[in-house]
Order: C-alpha cells, then structure tokens, then sequence
C-alpha cells in the first residue's frame, strides 16, 4: 500500500516535492495564494492544486480527494509568522492568534487520518498552540515524535533549523528524521550556473535573474568577503545606524555567502543584498532567484512562472523564502515510508 498525501498551506510545493521524491503519493495542495497553482501544478504532476483558504476546505472535501486510499497522510505548515521569533508582537499568549493551526486541528480530528505532519519554526515550542495540537492527537490515539532538526543534516545546503512532528495512528511511535554527515555546501548548489551582473537575468534561464544594485552597494559589496561584515568596510561606506551602538550587533546583514559553508536560512527576502548575508560569495550581486531556490533544496529544473510572462523578483523570493526545504520534505516522506514498512511487517 502506499501513502496518499494532501499537503495544506502547499505553497509553491518545497513539502510536495520532497514527499514525491520518497515515494509519497501526493495527490493535492491546498494554499490561498493563486500565485503558487502554476509551480506546484507545473513541478508535481498529478497532485491537484487548490486555491482556497484551508479555514473553507471541510472533511468531505479531503475524503474526496484521498478516495479510496487506505493509507492516508495530512500534511501541513501553517505560516509560521506568530512564531517566529522575527514576530515584533511580544504580547501573552492568546490561541485566537493562531486561527490556521486550529484549522489544522479541526482537519485532523474530522477525518482521522492514518499519518499527520506538522513542520514549522522551532520557537512554536514554546507556544500553548503547539501543546494543544500535541495533546489533541494523543486524545485520538495518536502516537508522535518530534524534534528539532537543521536542514543541512538533510541534504539541503542551508543552515535552518525546523520542528518537526510525525504522528501515526498504528500502534508505534514514528522514527526520528534520519540525517547525514554529508553537508552540501554553497559551492555545490551554485556548481553549474553561469556568471551575471547585478540586475541581469541569464538568457539560458529567466529565473537565474537579481536584484539590481545603487551606486553604492555596489562599493559595499565590493567591499565585502565571504563570511564578513559590514564593519570590513571603509567608514565612508558604513550606515549611520551601524556606527552607533544599538546597530552594531547587526552584522549579518550586507554580507556575502560562504563557497564551503551552507547557506543561511533564505528568507523572502533574499533577493535583498542589505536583509541578510545574501550576497554572492564571489560575483558583485545579490544572489539570483535560482541561486535561492536551490539553496531550498529545489532542482534545477524548478519552474516558478509561466513564461512568457514574468513574474516580479519581490513575488519569486516570497515563494521561494516561505517554503518547506525540498530535502527535509523528503527525508520526512522517507521516515513515514520506514514507519509504514514496519507496520506491515509486523502484521504479517
């Protein structure tokens, strides 16, 4: 038997991707963002795009599009915003805050499927959410794992660290994220991609396409070495938030990539040389949409627009910074494919 997937909040499909590439039969995504239909449909064929708010979809609705599957998964990562400690709201903890991962929950408990991920930012630990989402599925038998696992121990070449719950409703606890020694590194992810200046877009692929810089970030970077700061510049070309002492522990930003290093975590804005150490380690630019995506793990055939129109380079980073890592999506596919194997042995 095999697992029917239905992945809520899909995205441009990074969660979709990497399931498919386990062995996972995911046969729909359902985000509200129209934007993503044409890279999820386009990259994970025969997994049916839906564009609807996940508060909308009801439990017939899922049951349908499982059909007849026995083994049955519901996937998710709601928008991680209220829990990411980048959130500027300090506020006590208040659930009404927290709408989609109660959605999430009513999904779970009104059709009951056999397997149930949840993937999102490590800080949601400590939310009153998360105990009540953990503490709902032990109450419908549930058996779960999670943990905190970094990304570049899944194969992705980006240092991100992301919670991860499994949960089963056969008898045993899910296994733990497998991970690998084998970390891949900046270099290799950007190995077969041509030169191009700030601004350009390669002619061979309209994704490999970046920001432009001013006069003078241009200087900046020029000024910059992998792995350093801003504070490796001439003072004439520092900011003045920078030169006080409030900004001056903010040294990842204006900073370029290591060759030999995984990148850090791309974000949507990382098309922006001045958001993060999202410079090119060698070439005067900002990293190129491509570049990003497959820092997420995203092959190199990904498409994320439908030529011949373009898409905006701000509109690309949003999907591409806000999605699940193509490698962690697999290796949570490959623990629910071990976990499932073991059930039917232990059956027979």
């Amino acid at each position: 038997m095999e697992i029917s997937a239905i992945d809520l909040f899909c995205g441009a499909g990074g969660l979709t991707h990497g399931l498919i590439k386990a062995g996972v039969s995911v046969c729909a995504g359902i985000d509200n963002s129209e934007s993503c239909e044409f890279p999820y449909s386009k990259n994970n064929v025969g997994a049916l795009f839906i564009a609807k708010d996940v508060a909308l979809v009801t439990a017939s609705e899922l049951q349908g599009l499982w059909g007849d599957s026995k083994i049955r998964l519901l996937a998710g990562c709601a928008p991680c915003q209220p829990f990411s400690t980048y959130s500027q709201k300090r506020t006590a903890e208040d659930d009404s805050r927290y709408p989609l991962m109660k959605e999430f929950i009513r999904l779970i408990e009104e059709t009951t499927p056999e397997y149930v991920t949840m993937e999102n930012v490590p800080n949601v630990l400590k939310k009153d959410i998360f105990q009540t989402f953990l503490g709902r599925l032990h109450t419908l038998g549930y058996k779960t794992s999670y943990s905190i696992v970094r990304c570049e121990n899944v194969g992705v070449p980006q240092s991100r660290k992301r919670l991860v719950l499994l949960a089963s409703s056969f008898g045993k606890q899910p296994p733990q994220i497998r991970t690998t020694k084998n970390v891949k590194t900046v270099r290799s992810a950007f190995k077969n991609l041509r030169k191009i200046a700030a601004g350009e877009t390669d002619a061979t692929d309209s994704l490999h396409r970046c920001a432009s810089l001013s006069p003078k970030n241009l200087k900046r970077i020029r000024q910059s070495k992998p792995g350093g700061t801003w504070k490796d510049w001439p003072k004439s070309l520092m900011l003045e938030c920078h030169k006080r002492t409030s900004g001056s522990g903010y040294t990842p930003v204006y900073g370029r990539l290591e060759w030999d290093k995984p990148a850090p975590t791309i974000t949507t804005q990382c098309y922006n040389y001045g958001s993060g150490r999202f410079g090119h380690p060698e070439e005067n630019r900002p990293i190129s949409l491509r570049e990003a995506a497959l820092l997420q793990g995203f092959p190199p055939e990904y498409e994320f627009e439908k030529l011949p129109l373009q898409t905006s380079i701000r509109d690309i980073a949003k999907m591409i910074g806000n999605a699940v890592p193509v490698g962690l999506g697999r290796a949570v596919g490959l623990a629910l494919m071990r976990h499932l194997k073991q059930h039917q042995n232990d059956e027979t």
